[in-house]
């Protein structure tokens, strides 16, 4: 049984893999402090709750946060008796390697997420990715990661107009019922909502002008389908792409060893 791991700025996503389909999927808060033990009482504990016995025997890891890493190696280790595949690093091979400029180190999320979609969909694609950054992914016709966007997250932003500005309140990001609004939550929800819209669709507008072709989107990520109701942003929308990247590479690797 493959568990993939998915491990981003603000949350941890653990799913079971049976080689079909996914089992369970679980998610917890990021914390580097948070130790192998822990991880392992937290996972076994959801695991009985939702009366799978299975035997974890293959780990696939990918993260942005590099101190979380080493409690995810020793979890492996200590409970699985297996190395994991950790996607970025040297021993961790792609299906199609990355061509950006020489020294640049791709984000392994944004790896995963090519592997992923290029599997489902086929190349020519921007992938949308709505974490605590949106991210904005360019998948060559051949499956290789060309380069991207980064622009601040959704929440983040919400997060930096509250603290910049004193009077602000806390929202929920929504749809409006209206463009214009008339109180102050109003105002803000709209202006995130309606904003990002624009920010999703003028970016893969340039992206296929700059490309000189015509590219589908796929939107993932928590927030991609409340963004698909403001207008007709993306092609497809894949709520577990990233877990399904992982099992892509993870196959490959197996095929390849």
């Amino acid at each position: 049984m493959l568990l993939c791991i998915d491990c981003g700025n603000t949350n941890t996503v653990f799913s079971l893999w049976d080689g079909t389909r996914f089992l369970g999927t679980w998610r917890t808060s990021t914390e580097w402090q948070r130790t192998a033990d822990q991880y392992f009482v937290w996972l076994t504990t959801l695991m009985r709750h939702n009366q799978l016995e299975v035997t974890i025997d293959e780990v696939i890891i990918s993260s942005t946060v590099p101190r979380v890493v080493f409690n995810l190696r020793v979890l492996s280790d200590r409970y699985f008796n297996c190395r994991p595949l950790v996607v970025g690093k040297p021993e961790c091979r792609l299906p199609v390697n990355p061509r950006v400029d020489e020294g640049t180190q791709v984000g392994p999320d944004r790896l995963v997420n090519t592997a992923g979609a290029f599997d489902r969909h086929g190349g020519n694609l921007v992938v949308v990715d709505f974490g605590t950054a949106t991210t904005f992914d360019v998948v060559d016709d051949d499956g290789a990661y060309v380069g991207g966007v980064i622009a601040p997250g959704v929440n983040l932003s919400l997060e930096a107009l509250h603290q910049a500005a004193a009077a602000l309140p806390h929202v929920d990001v929504t749809k409006p019922q209206r463009v214009i609004g008339t109180n102050t939550v109003a105002c803000m929800q709209s202006g995130i909502f309606w904003g990002y819209v624009g920010l999703v669709r003028g970016i893969c507008d340039r992206i296929r002008g700059e490309r000189d072709r015509d590219m589908r989107i796929v939107g993932t990520g928590g927030l991609a389908s409340l963004f698909a109701q403001g207008d007709v942003l993306f092609d497809r929308i894949e709520d577990d792409l990233t877990m399904h990247g992982l099992t892509v590479i993870h196959q490959h690797n197996k095929e390849t060893a």
